[in-house]
């Protein structure tokens, strides 16, 4: 009965893993977009608001957050093809040797 609660355990680790990396990124990525066309307004809205600052400042913050997705997905395969790792000591990530 143990074996199906850690296999159970790890699928749900896997999959809300591929939630918010495979599905969560895209989603940010779609709210940055509808968020610039808020803050844009004018032809891009259908009721041709006026400019919100307040869009623009939500789809920087929401392609800020994605690049930093993008990036550091690409420092984890870089340092693996390097014979490192990345871990997260305090909060940021650090490139160390494999043990």
């Amino acid at each position: 009965m143990h074996n199906v609660t850690f296999a159970l355990e790890g699928a749900l680790k896997v999959l809300l893993a591929g939630l918010v990396l495979g599905a969560g990124l895209p989603a940010v990525f779609a709210l940055g977009i509808r968020s610039l066309a808020y803050g844009v307004g004018g032809d891009a809205e259908v009721d041709h608001a006026p400019p919100h600052p307040i869009g623009r400042l939500l789809a920087v913050l929401c392609f800020a957050v994605v690049l930093g997705g993008v990036a550091l997905g690409i420092t984890i395969v870089v340092a693996s093809g390097f014979g490192k790792e990345v871990v997260f000591d305090p909060i940021l990530p650090v490139i160390v040797d494999k043990d």
